[in-house]
């Protein structure tokens, strides 16, 4: 009966040296590799703004190409520059759960369904020679229909031109509302206009395509197949982060030089 007790015993302490010999293993591992995982992740982020934008040159390093952005943040309250926090560094996903960086949307404002907004951006500029924008490429981020949508919408110096959208990241259906992936929808969205003459947001996914005869076709673009909620919630993010409650005030700024 003793020896079955010691056995026992002995077992169980085999089974627990084991364990914390594993965690030890893989908490030094997740340590050792997590520099790598955010030099990964910053590097898809700058593959992605530069894809967006129409300025990614294959067989480049994307640090290199990268060099021609400039990030700046955004105070989405005033629609200024602001030098409060480090562009580069600056996490915007962290600073909506920040009720002192961040605030709740009502209901009636919050149609991209975000529930908090950040008081800060970090946007990205192309700039001239001469040090006119370019292309200004801006975050984007709101509810589809099964997660929220992460992305960037890029700008000529016009500030009116889409030059290109894209998402870098959300879980919605493949073949269906995944489909805001496809590189001919993403193709649609060039050209097309953010706001009409009177200011307005006008950007409109529509059921189906796009009339050519119509007169608001220059701010329309091709529905998804199978997934109106997801290009409704696409249109949503759109409108709202164009709107007065995102950038439309500090791209006014941009127009009349006084960001």
């Amino acid at each position: 009966m003793a020896a079955k007790k010691e056995s026992v015993s002995r077992t169980i302490m085999v089974a627990l040296a084991v364990c914390l010999a594993c965690s030890v293993v893989v908490s030094v591992a997740a340590v050792s590799l997590k520099p790598i995982q955010t030099a990964n992740q910053l590097l898809d982020k700058q593959r992605n703004i530069l894809m967006i934008a129409g300025l990614l040159e294959p067989g480049i390093p994307v640090e290199e190409q990268f060099r021609k952005i400039t990030p700046r943040l955004v105070d989405l309250r005033t629609g200024q520059f602001s030098d409060a926090m480090d562009p580069l560094t600056f996490d915007q996903r962290t600073a909506a759960r920040d009720p002192e960086l961040s605030r709740r949307l009502p209901a009636n404002e919050d149609i991209a369904s975000i529930r908090r907004q950040e008081f800060f951006a970090t946007v990205y500029l192309v700039e001239s020679e001469e040090g006119e924008i370019e292309i200004a490429i801006l975050p984007i981020h709101g509810y589809g229909l099964w997660s929220t949508l992460y992305g960037f919408i890029a700008l000529e110096g016009d500030f009116n031109t889409i030059r290109g959208l894209g998402f870098y990241e959300h879980a919605e259906t493949p073949g269906l509302g995944g489909e805001v992936d496809s590189p001919q929808w993403r193709e649609s969205w060039k050209g097309n206009l953010v706001f009409t003459d009177e200011g307005e947001v006008g950007v409109q996914i529509v059921k189906g395509s796009v009339d050519g005869t119509s007169p608001r076709r220059q701010y329309q673009v091709d529905g998804l197949a199978g997934a109106t909620l997801t290009a409704r919630g696409v249109e949503n993010l759109v409108r709202f982060w164009m709107g007065e409650s995102g950038f439309s005030p500090f791209l006014r700024n941009l127009r009349s030089g006084e960001a």
